[in-house]
């Protein structure tokens, strides 16, 4: 069963929209920015015991406090959040990607991105307009609703943790989002 001419074009015009609304004009100001990114990581650790334990061994953490999703069909993405480094905002990044396959509504989820080592970190920031699966990888840490993060046990360079509205963290995949800076 294919997909019909109505559903893409229903589906593309819902991912414009989407894009659009959350890109132009409308952005919101790094002090916003960064009250979101402190509030979504003050949520994380409440809710994971040892991820302030690997946020502080990070030599990055790019937080992106809501990523909307919505599609119908044909998809899209988008959100904006703030790198920080020693705990201090270096710079503010959006997040975009799309996507084709079944998809029907919206939902917004938090996505954290720790770069463990220096050099992960010096490879994201060289590259404007960085692709997850293309210019590097993200491990997905996955965990479940009172569980802990193992930190002696995280070894990658660039780790993520992704949560919904309820807190708890899915194992999904960031393949394919794009991370580009934004120039304030």
């Amino acid at each position: 069963m294919g997909i019909d001419r109505r559903t893409v074009l229903t589906g593309l015009v819902s991912a414009g929209a989407l894009l659009q609304t959350s890109t132009q004009g409308e952005a919101a100001s790094g002090p916003e920015i960064n009250a979101s990114v402190s509030a979504t990581l003050d949520n994380f650790y409440r809710q994971v015991p040892g991820s302030q334990g690997l946020a502080a061994r990070a030599a990055g953490v790019l937080v992106f406090p809501t990523v909307l999703k919505a599609g119908v069909g044909i998809g899209g993405e988008y959100g904006e959040g703030a790198m920080r480094v020693g705990g201090r905002t270096v710079a503010f990044y959006n997040v975009l990607s799309a996507s084709i396959g079944f998809q029907l509504g919206a939902q917004a989820r938090s996505v954290i991105i720790m770069f463990m080592t220096p050099q992960a970190l010096g490879n994201f920031q060289r590259v404007d307009g960085w692709r997850v699966g293309v210019d590097g990888s993200v491990v997905v840490i996955a965990v479940g609703a009172g569980g802990s993060v193992d930190t002696d046990k995280i070894t990658n360079p660039v780790v993520g943790f992704i949560l919904d509205s309820k807190g708890l963290m899915y194992n999904l995949t960031l393949e394919g989002s794009k991370i580009s800076r934004m120039y304030r």
